[in-house]
């Protein structure tokens, strides 16, 4: 599962704990799956802070030169 499909079934878990109509038994499921999908979220976030990292450090190791005719 991607960040953005990890993102949007956690919008639809919200929306259904903010139901009146979800059982308390059903709130406590969807309550420990967002957990999991927070997990997820999080996860590829840090790996992407990672990535992120690695291409700034590559990027400072690159040197301008003036270009002379």
């Amino acid at each position: 599962m991607n960040y953005e499909e990890a993102l949007k079934e956690l919008e639809n878990i919200l929306s259904q704990l903010e139901s009146d109509e979800t059982s308390l038994d059903d709130a406590i499921k969807l309550f420990e799956k967002s957990v999991e999908l927070s997990k997820i979220c999080f996860e590829k976030i840090k790996t992407t802070e990672g990535k992120v990292e690695i291409i700034k450090q590559e990027l400072d190791k690159i040197t301008v030169k003036p270009f002379t005719v």
